[in-house]
């Protein structure tokens, strides 16, 4: 007798429910009573991408948006891709619908972006195109509690994983259709009131360099200390114009450590012990002097160094050196060392160096490999100064030193509150998907009635 075909169980439309509802004792946390629990793959369709050939070229042009994970920084208004393909690219791709929600699943977990177009994208991402309001789906998968399950989820490879069927198992907080676009609009108001605070604050960060640009300018061209001079009964004319090497030494000699013995701890800095920010030492180590007194720059106390290769030169990592173990410091030849005479105030020449056109200049007779391009010693050695007296260039120097002081303490403030701002934002999501954003109406038709309709 043949063997017959297996029967596919048929199941009710209550038997679906049941199997759709997350079970009480699984439920993250509790919501209200009109509200259920399901799974992503109940709200939504999950689509993951993929990348067509790039053996045919014809598949890329300029017709069809192709996004990646970086396209989804755009957060809630993603429109622009990186890259883009062709007709004929489109029809070998998965197409994505306009205002479903992509879901960076491979390396950087959780990122989400809401699709303003049609598109597709490439098998880093998890699409999920939504079975309700699509921006209710979008703003779920931004919460920590959909972005803390995702990491659950990971494969612990190299590059951390979530694929499809993990992604579509998350569980979902379902509230009643009218329920959902009450709280996307109350989500999308108060999101808008943060956005422009966070514009307002963004612009301080952002215009830190031009401000600082502008300090350096008045003070290298004499503006800044212009009622000191008056003051003091000094004319700009007591500024001259000399050559940096004439008034500096730029590496002067190591010192002799032959009679030192090998075993006597000195100070040293790696690259990496130099602030972007303002000339901080930040990581200086003490090692002894047998590591360290051969393939290394020496530097005293008072000396200062640049950093000659970029990008750490063109990111102004400079610094004056403070006290030193033993009074011996050594560090990466990726220095210059700059030792000031007489009439150079180190201080003065340690902002001169941060300036952004003297880097500016620096970097434009940069010479080797890319990647790995130095400023050449004799630039610094033939670089002419506007130079003004040491009194004039300590008081120039004090006057920078107190206002990037305030500068960075206003950066700082401003960082901060970004990163409240978000931390606000998080936790108005936390409360819109517990239903504690005084959005809920308990008459409402339960959830479950809803999530009937796509079982």
């Amino acid at each position: 007798m043949a063997r017959g075909k297996k029967v596919e169980q048929v199941l009710t439309l209550e038997e679906k429910l049941e199997q759709a509802l997350v079970p009480e004792d699984e439920q993250p946390y509790s919501i209200p009573e009109n509200w259920c629990w399901t799974i992503v793959d109940k709200v939504s369709t999950v689509v993951t991408g993929g990348t067509p050939s790039k053996k045919n070229p014809e598949y890329y042009g300029d017709d069809f948006p192709f996004f990646k994970p970086s396209d989804l920084d755009a957060g809630r208004h993603v429109f622009k891709a990186s890259e883009y393909l062709s007709r004929l690219g489109m029809n070998v791709a998965r197409v994505i619908p306009k205002e479903s929600t992509a879901v960076c699943c491979i390396g950087t977990i959780g990122k989400c972006g809401y699709l303003e177009i049609e598109g597709t994208t490439n098998q880093q991402i998890n699409s999920a195109i939504p079975n309700f309001n699509s921006l209710f789906l979008y703003y779920f998968l931004n919460t920590n509690i959909f972005l803390n399950q995702l990491w659950s989820k990971s494969s612990a490879t190299t590059i951390s994983i979530v694929n499809k069927t993990k992604m579509e198992s998350c569980y979902f907080p379902l509230a009643p259709l009218a329920e959902q676009q009450r709280i996307v609009d109350r989500i999308e108001r108060l999101f808008s009131k943060l956005d422009e605070a966070k514009e307002k604050v963004q612009a301080v960060v952002d215009g830190f360099e031009l401000r600082k640009s502008a300090i350096l300018h008045k003070a290298f061209t004499g503006e800044l200390t212009n009622q000191w001079r008056q003051v003091h009964n000094i004319g700009l004319d007591s500024w001259e114009y000399v050559e940096l090497g004439n008034i500096c030494k730029v590496n002067p000699k190591k010192i002799d450590t032959t009679d030192l013995s090998d075993d006597l701890e000195v100070s040293f800095f790696p690259m990496s012990a130099l602030s972007e920010i303002y000339g901080e030492i930040t990581e200086s180590q003490t090692r002894q002097l047998k590591e360290v007194r051969t393939g290394y720059t020496n530097f005293s106390e008072g000396d200062v160094v640049f950093a000659k290769i970029t990008p750490c030169m063109e990111n102004g990592k400079s610094a004056v050196i403070g006290k030193l173990v033993n009074d011996i410091g050594f560090g990466t030849t990726e220095f210059y060392v700059l030792r000031c005479g007489p009439k150079l105030y180190n201080f003065y020449l340690y902002h001169l160096l941060r300036d952004k056109h003297f880097r500016d200049e620096a970097k434009a007779v940069m010479t080797g490999a890319v990647g790995q391009q130095r400023v050449p010693k004799s630039f610094l050695e033939k670089y002419i100064l506007h130079l003004p007296s040491v009194p004039e260039q300590k008081e120039i120097a004090q006057r920078l030193d107190e206002m990037f002081a305030r500068e960075i303490k206003i950066s700082g403030i401003a960082e901060s509150v970004l990163t409240q701002i978000d931390y606000i934002k998080k936790s108005i999501l936390s409360r819109a998907f517990r239903g504690e954003l005084g959005t809920n109406d308990p008459a409402e038709e339960s959830a479950e009635e809803l999530l009937k309709t796509v079982l």
